[in-house]
């Protein structure tokens, strides 16, 4: 069977009329006639039921659309990959991530991206619930999860660890602060309910189930903000409390409670230059941050 026909069957099915069919392959009428009496006899098979209201596909005609369709996708996707992976790396790149994670880990390596590759369009989207943003909105997302989708592609960076921190201040105020036996009686800045991707829940519910001070917050970066300002201790990824120099580190790494990194990219982008260029770029330098990004930076 010659592979064009069922371009032909896709162009009857999709158009309705023979005149239809020829305006979708550019070609006139009659051929459209002339190719389909040729296919239809040399098959011995009818695709298609003609009557005044135009072509109506039969069983069989069905089953022949239905190739069609799949090799009609398999076509498109495959131009979609060509072109990707020809292409210089030109236009819009989307890239997902938690506020905290831009300002506390990407921001410089974004900066020598745009300087390196200063034709590639970079739009950042931030939200406080990475794991909220569809996949779809984004090339690449920089998300904290232990198990990602069996669907989703990306390279693990390394895992989170989160410490208890506490401003200079603080730790003047309380000077006899026992963490490890009375953690509960200090004044602490915790994440709400909507807060979900932080991987600390399990520490509060066990150490600080009878805190009666507690401060509330919605953002990893007010709770970041508030310890730093002497407001109360809180448990911050190690790679936000370290790096600031008003906290200091007050316990190690809280066992248990890390939370893998990943660099996730859109299955649907993922052959195009632009996506592969930052997504390299991005995994090579995150790499290099591992061990602040592990807690063992200090």
């Amino acid at each position: 069977m010659d592979w064009d026909y069922l371009r032909y069957i896709h162009a009857l099915a999709i158009g309705g009329t023979l005149a239809k069919a020829g305006d979708i392959l550019g070609v006139h009428q009659t051929t459209v006639l002339r190719r389909l009496d040729q296919m239809e006899e040399q098959l011995g098979v009818q695709f298609f039921e003609r009557n005044r209201d135009g072509l109506q596909l039969t069983p069989v005609g069905e089953t022949a659309f239905r190739a069609a369709e799949r090799l009609n996708g398999d076509m498109e996707n495959l131009e979609r990959q060509l072109v990707g992976q020809d292409s210089a790396p030109v236009g819009k790149v989307r890239l997902a991530a938690t506020d905290t994670m831009v300002n506390a880990l990407i921001s410089p390596m974004i900066a020598d991206l745009v300087l390196e590759y200063p034709d590639i369009e970079l739009e950042v989207l931030t939200d406080n619930d990475v794991l909220n943003l569809s996949h779809r909105e984004a090339d690449l997302t920089l998300r904290p999860v232990n198990k990602p989708q069996a669907t989703l592609e990306g390279e693990r960076i390394g895992t989170i660890e989160s410490a208890i921190y506490g401003a200079e201040r603080y730790c003047k105020r309380n000077p006899d602060m026992d963490l490890e036996n009375a953690p509960d009686q200090q004044l602490w800045i915790l994440p709400d309910e909507s807060f979900s991707h932080l991987a600390t829940g399990r520490w509060y519910r066990k150490h600080l189930k009878n805190a009666s001070s507690i401060i509330r917050c919605n953002s990893l970066q007010a709770m970041h903000a508030l310890a730093r300002s002497g407001a109360g201790l809180a448990a911050l990824p190690c790679y936000l409390g370290d790096g600031t120099r008003e906290l200091k580190r007050l316990s190690p790494p809280l066992e248990g409670e890390g939370v893998d990194l990943w660099l996730m990219v859109n299955h649907e982008t993922q052959q195009m230059a632009r996506v592969r260029i930052v997504m390299e770029f991005l995994t090579s330098r995150l790499a290099k941050l591992s061990p602040r990004v592990e807690g063992d930076g200090v």
